[in-house]
């Protein structure tokens, strides 16, 4: 998923020379450029990886595009990280949105950085001195990892924070019960570090690991946990009727989204940027559950649920 880090550049080439990466189209699939606007002429391809805001996001901004008046080639649902990277920088696709987390990763290699802006000033100043890729103002959405508790159970249990609840788990570890996939547990910013960061240690007996998918639906039903690893963008913690706990100490590092397109790119169309920012601007981590939440929840498709929200946003 999103939080892969980017592969060594021999690796790179080969992900995208073996044609691994397009995933849903590698054709157009809205209704074409508008006749007139400040893109009237440009020709780009819009790119994402394989999980439904990527899906999401690919479309919102392949038909913004073509609504200012820009060709649009889509190649939404690439393989993954490395793959939708490699086709970036090599020229086979001009922009994809990225998370400042994985991009820290991948640039920084060590150290760690819990400010947003602080973040997004590093990483997106050394991807631009490095790979020619610019990293647009980052959206206020934030994708980081999260802990997750039903709110029922979270009123019930006196837990709205991450601090109440190492809290919860020293006195009372039965009712601390958290579900978490294999790489969170095996993360320095996942459960290791959580739990050094917030000073608790919870017996192996009440943890249990599941794939990241039924985690939301276990925490809802409280079996076999009341607490969870989620995702903070994720549409099913609304759907669910889940509460997010207050990362109180900010351990989480930042995921916010940025628009990242190949420098070349942006320099001969500049003006990417200024109709990009109206659509970065609303881009709220609560806005994202709700978007999300159309197309896991009630089984729309990404290209409805972008067309829907660009219309009601009135940014087509």
């Amino acid at each position: 998923m999103r939080r892969n880090m980017w592969a060594a550049a021999g690796l790179l080439g080969l992900a995208l020379t073996s044609g691994c990466a397009l995933g849903s189209s590698g054709t157009d699939q809205g209704s074409g450029p508008a006749e007139s606007g400040p893109l009237k002429g440009a020709t780009v391809t819009v790119a994402s990886k394989n999980f439904t805001e990527q899906l999401l996001l690919c479309e919102i901004t392949a038909e913004r595009l073509e609504s200012q008046g820009a060709k649009v080639k889509r190649t939404c649902g690439m393989s993954g990280t490395n793959a939708v990277r490699a086709a970036l920088t090599g020229g086979s696709v001009d922009m994809y949105w990225e998370y400042t987390g994985t991009g820290w990763l991948a640039l920084q290699q060590s150290g760690t950085e819990t400010d947003p802006q602080a973040m997004y000033k590093k990483v997106s100043t050394l991807d631009k001195a490095e790979n020619d890729v610019v990293w647009l103002p980052p959206a206020a959405a934030n994708n980081t990892y999260a802990v997750a508790v039903k709110t029922a159970t979270a009123e019930k249990l006196g837990v709205s924070t991450l601090s109440a609840y190492a809290s919860l788990a020293e006195k009372d570890a039965g009712s601390a019960g958290f579900c978490g996939a294999s790489e969170f547990f095996g993360r320095d910013d996942g459960w290791p570090g959580l739990q050094k960061a917030y000073g608790f240690s919870l017996p192996k007996s009440d943890v249990a690991e599941l794939a990241e998918g039924p985690i939301y639906n276990a925490v809802a039903k409280g079996d076999p946990c009341d607490f969870g690893e989620v995702f903070a963008t994720d549409g099913r913690i609304s759907a669910l009727g889940l509460t997010v706990l207050e990362d109180d100490k900010k351990f989480f590092p930042p995921y916010n989204l940025s628009l990242n397109v190949r420098g070349s790119v942006l320099k001969k169309y500049p003006k990417i940027e200024t109709v990009m920012d109206p659509v970065s601007e609303l881009l709220t981590t609560a806005a994202l559950q709700k978007l999300n939440a159309q197309i896991d929840v009630d089984g729309k498709r990404p290209e409805e649920v972008a067309s829907q929200w660009l219309s009601a946003s009135k940014l087509k």
